[in-house]
């Protein structure tokens, strides 16, 4: 019997046959007590009795999926004489359970760097029923095509593995929803929540928003520079940024309030005399393990400014002169240099 027969339904169990007659002949059925079934009497037309078992309650076969129960007829004579059957009542399976997921809800975290074709993690849903009512296939329920490009479910196991490369800074978590279907059409569903962890795979980027070169060279100390924008697209540690200056440059990094602008000021008075131009290297160092390095090169060009007098190569000539020398007549040459350039540079004499 089908465990999803209705309560009221009738089967019958055949006749119980006995040779007497008259009062001394089949008189009544009757069934071991049970929670499910009774037994009706019936005449027929020939004057013979049979059984009817009635089905009170509806089965189950999860809890129950066999019965089996004594029917006992009973003559009328004096004393009365008995006789028995065993009836096995199978309780065969109806697809009345839906699959079951272990948890509602699955979370599991993975590294951004986790290679494709890993298992992510393996749902599992059961069900009740037996045959191909039991039998479970998995798959994706409604789920963005994004989410598809990166993640498969294996129809048979329930494990999720994933198809392409994470990327924490594209997204950090993706929300799968699973379903089970078994083989007579119920499906459940449950939640995979995926949170994608940062791994230290970008270098700090240095770009230059603005430079002032060339500089003159009586700029006072603390002249802005250049101002720079620092920036680590990873999180946490791996995105906090630390920066310092190599070379022999007379600058010095001052940090904005939030952090990733950097100024570049003068840190000591320029001499363009004594460098021309300065050229150095910012790095910038994040804060992973280990850390990655970003590095840009600055070149600053020094302004003459007239600060220098001219020199003259001596500072007293003596030159002995006949009386009678020409008029016009060389006497001495005397030779002085200025350590400016371009106009402040060039020397005139009186």
């Amino acid at each position: 019997i089908i465990e999803s027969t209705p309560p009221g339904a009738r089967f019958a169990v055949g006749v119980a046959e006995d040779a007497d007659v008259g009062s001394n002949s089949l008189q009544s059925y009757e069934l071991e007590t049970n929670a499910y079934f009774a037994v009706e009497v019936k005449d027929r037309q020939d004057g013979s009795k049979f059984a009817e078992l009635v089905l009170c309650h509806s089965l189950d076969r999860e809890s129950e999926p066999s019965l089996r129960l004594v029917l006992t007829a009973q003559d009328g004579g004096d004393p009365p004489r008995t006789g028995t059957a065993q009836l096995w009542i199978n309780v065969t399976d109806a697809n009345d359970n839906p699959p079951v997921f272990a948890q509602e809800r699955y979370r599991v975290s993975l590294r951004e760097d986790t290679a494709p074709g890993s298992t992510v993690l393996n749902v599992s849903a059961s069900d009740a029923d037996a045959g191909t009512n039991a039998h479970i296939s998995y798959g994706f329920g409604e789920t963005p095509a994004k989410v598809l490009q990166k993640f498969l479910v294996d129809v048979e196991s329930g494990t999720i593995t994933l198809k392409e490369a994470l990327d924490f800074e594209d997204t950090t978590g993706y929300t799968l929803l699973v379903e089970a279907s078994d083989g007579g059409g119920l499906v459940a569903h449950c939640e995979v929540e995926v949170e994608v962890l940062d791994v230290n795979d970008n270098v700090p980027e240095i770009t230059i928003l603005s430079l002032s070169s060339p500089v003159p060279e009586d700029a006072p100390v603390g002249t802005v520079v250049a101002l720079l924008k620092v920036n680590d697209a990873d999180s946490g540690e791996n995105g906090q940024v630390s920066c310092e200056l190599s070379g022999e440059a007379p600058l010095s990094i001052v940090a904005s309030p939030g952090g990733s602008y950097k100024v570049l000021v003068l840190a000591k008075a320029l001499d363009r005399e004594e460098a021309a131009f300065h050229e150095l290297v910012l790095r910038a160092m994040d804060g992973g393990d280990p850390a990655r390095t970003g590095t840009a090169r600055i070149r600053v060009t020094v302004l003459d400014v007239n600060d220098n007098a001219p020199v003259f190569k001596q500072a007293e000539y003596t030159v002995r002169v006949p009386e009678d020398v020409p008029v016009g007549s060389v006497l001495v040459t005397v030779t002085a240099t200025d350590a400016d350039e371009g106009l402040n540079g060039e020397v005139k004499y009186s």
